[in-house]
């Protein structure tokens, strides 16, 4: 017989997906160089593959997101590519994220560019990118920006401001009917004097301004040290205006840690912010979750398991909040017993609650053990590693 507790926790993991970014299964690198592993995905087909593994092991992840410039280099005319891909491997295409920092004619910004002409090709980029989006049914447009200026009085702040909001909005006037431009931030990196859109009000602003179809989108890892992130969740879910999260973690400046590995209790907040506001509204929130990692030391393929175990695992237990309770105690100020309420609940051991629910929709209750049963690891390591080395070496 379930008990309240453990229906609560299935009818969350029920309800949770978590995107996967195409780009986690591919070779990536730092600013000082990039380390090869034999087994990383290549082409869009692997990345399909790697993450329909992902999925088949952990039932959460019908959706991969793409990078234009990256999966679909010849634009619209791949999206029939990845349609095949799509239905072959049982993943969909989600959201769509455009690349306006890569190139060299945005060394001093892309929409904030004080080039006209530069502003206008990475506006062109980005619509390009909302018609793949309608082309390949995807909802969620999501540019991130890394404009703004390294030393005082080398732009005008007030300026690029303006760039961004006439820019936006053409993007928002793009949109169709179910399409969402989500807006992200990064306090600083690579921009180090000001970064344009540096926190979640200068999103808040911009999306806005945009028009109804804009959202902000929360990166777990960019904020700065000891920052209150589920305080920013509250507040945009107060204001209705959070479109998403891309997951993962971070000890210091950078942000491809796995999720949860630092400060598994501010990801368990975070999401007992977003539950509690749907047990005080009875209704679910329209939030995309999704990660944004890409490991270089860890195995792609078993980071993005654990990834995603760590989510559910920490969502199960904000699940397992009493909330009438909470709220209760909250309002009388019984400041002891309100925050044992809450550590009590991420405290509890919700994993045989979780491999039950695993159990019962026909999935692995070990997901990691059954990705490295499988044998999916040693296959394609055989496959892929004379195109990244060009020898035999083994995988042990």
């Amino acid at each position: 017989m379930k008990t309240k507790q453990t229906e609560a926790v299935w009818k969350a993991l029920d309800n949770l997906r978590i995107e996967l970014p195409s780009w986690g299964f591919a070779n990536t690198g730092t600013r000082f160089g990039k380390f090869i592993q034999l087994a990383a995905a290549s082409t869009i087909e692997e990345k399909f593959s790697d993450a329909a593994q992902v999925h088949a092991v952990t039932g959460a992840c019908p959706t991969m997101a793409l990078h234009v410039q990256w999966d679909l280099p010849n634009g619209s005319q791949d999206a029939g590519k990845v349609k095949e891909l799509a239905k072959k491997h049982g993943v969909k295409p989600g959201s769509i994220n455009p690349n306006v920092f890569q190139d060299q004619e945005y060394k001093y910004g892309s929409l904030g560019n004080p080039d006209e002409s530069i502003r206008r090709k990475a506006l062109t980029h980005i619509l390009d990118c909302v018609r793949i989006a309608e082309t390949l049914n995807c909802r969620d447009i999501s540019p991130w920006f890394a404009d703004g200026s390294n030393y005082p009085g080398t732009q005008s702040i007030r300026k690029r401001i303006g760039y961004f909001e006439e820019g936006l909005k053409e993007v928002h006037g793009a949109l169709r009917p179910r399409q969402r431009l989500l807006v992200e931030y990064k306090p600083f990196e690579p921009a180090f004097y000001h970064t344009d859109i540096a926190d979640w009000g200068m999103a808040l602003l911009l999306a806005r301004a945009a028009g109804p179809q804009a959202y902000v989108l929360v990166d777990t890892g960019h904020h700065y040290q000891a920052q209150n992130i589920e305080q920013i969740v509250a507040w945009l879910l107060h204001q209705k205006m959070i479109g998403g999260f891309h997951f993962n973690d971070r000890r210091y400046a950078d942000d491809d840690l796995t999720l949860g590995s630092i400060d598994p209790y501010q990801v368990f907040r975070i999401f007992h912010e977003i539950l509690a506001f749907e047990a005080e509204n009875g209704a679910t929130t329209d939030i995309a979750f999704m990660v944004d990692q890409s490991h270089n030391l860890k195995g792609k393929i078993e980071a993005m398991i654990q990834t995603v175990c760590s989510a559910q695992e920490l969502y199960a237990k904000a699940a397992t909040v009493d909330h009438e309770r909470l709220a209760g105690l909250q309002q009388s100020c019984a400041l002891v017993d309100a925050e044992e309420c809450l550590r009590g609940a991420f405290w509890l051991d919700v994993r045989p609650i979780v491999a039950e629910w695993r159990k019962s929709k026909g999935l692995p209750e070990d997901p990691m053990k059954a990705f490295r049963d499988s044998g999916y690891l040693k296959r394609v390591t055989r496959e892929r590693q004379d195109r990244h080395t060009g020898t035999t070496a083994s995988y042990a």
